[in-house]
């Protein structure tokens, strides 16, 4: 297996971001998500088994209230299962307090949302440099990483520009730019085209088309087909389960893999149904702590707002 070297300027990067590099790079098993309310549980996530290898291309498509999004913030470390496990390089993410986990969203996975997330008063090269920033990297080291990413999304040119001086696509493009800063295994795009034209979305999944082919592993969180469409396997959502895992190959057409996931095992849910409003109560301020812990808070903080229950709808116990 190939070794990564990990040690960066002035700093040594902490043992559980280089250890157990694995080939699965996400492993979900009988993972739950449930929301306690107080009067009410509502349940996200139903026992999800999911396997996404190193350098696969990936949508998770799904309607409003499917379970798309719960699933995107638990896969991005901003929020935990209730039960089950979440593997992420190897790693059970579930054993990690809020520090470690901030360490794994700034080394181990780059986000990209539908609202960009640039911090407004800032630069495009300012906000490609900001997890370097956060990984104690020199200032030398940031700039000439930051310019050379620009320059891999076409917008060396622009590196001066505030935010607000950027097209929709140019701003996503810069979005991209920072998420590979760290070299990340994992890009997370949540509806990276909803804010966009049909040529700047083609152009950005294009982009991602580019990445994926360089040896990138991306998932995109999208309902849009035609934006699945660029990708290399489809998993869909709907009422907290998968109801189909597609392959996508250009030679063969689409192969099956999973065509229905909805009988799940009733005393798994029926025991997730039990756990206690305490419990309930310490998993929604473990779910605090990890956004306060977050890097580059600034920058993801209305993303924030999409693990709520009421974004998703989902059912209630």
């Amino acid at each position: 297996m190939k070794t990564i070297s990990l040690t960066w300027k002035k700093r040594k990067i902490p043992s559980y971001l280089t250890e157990n590099v694995s080939e699965d790079l996400i492993v979900l098993e009988n993972l739950v998500k449930i929301y306690d309310t107080g009067l009410i549980k509502v349940l996200g996530l139903k026992k999800i088994n999911l396997t996404i290898k190193r350098g696969e291309f990936v949508a998770i498509m799904g309607k409003s209230g499917s379970g798309k999004s719960t699933l995107m913030n638990i896969l991005g470390c901003l929020d935990r299962p209730t039960l089950g496990h979440y593997y992420l390089d190897g790693i059970d993410t579930a054993s990690m307090n809020p520090n470690e986990l901030s360490e794994i969203r700034n080394f181990k996975i780059g986000f990209v949302f539908q609202s960009f997330n640039l911090i407004s008063r800032t630069s495009a090269l300012k906000n490609v440099e900001l997890p370097m920033t956060y990984a104690k990297k020199g200032k030398k080291e940031r700039r000439e990483r930051a310019m050379e990413l620009l320059k891999r999304v076409g917008l060396e040119s622009r590196a001066d520009h505030m935010p607000n001086e950027l097209s929709g696509g140019q701003r996503q493009r810069v979005a991209i730019a920072r998420a590979l800063a760290n070299e990340p295994p994992l890009i997370l795009a949540d509806e990276p085209t909803g804010n966009l034209d049909t040529a700047a979305s083609e152009e950005i999944m294009q982009l991602f088309s580019d990445l994926h082919r360089e040896g990138a592993t991306v998932v995109v969180v999208t309902h849009e087909e035609n934006i699945a469409a660029f990708t290399d396997r489809i998993v869909r959502f709907q009422d907290g389960v998968i109801i189909s895992d597609t392959y996508r190959k250009k030679e063969d057409g689409e192969r099956s893999l999973r065509t229905d996931q909805t009988e799940q095992l009733a005393e798994e849910l029926w025991a997730a149904q039990s756990i206690s409003a305490r419990e309930g109560e310490a998993a929604r301020s473990d779910h605090m702590e990890m956004y306060a812990g977050i890097a580059g808070a600034d920058a993801l903080g209305e993303q924030s707002r999409d693990s709520r229950p009421g974004k998703e709808n989902p059912h209630v116990i």
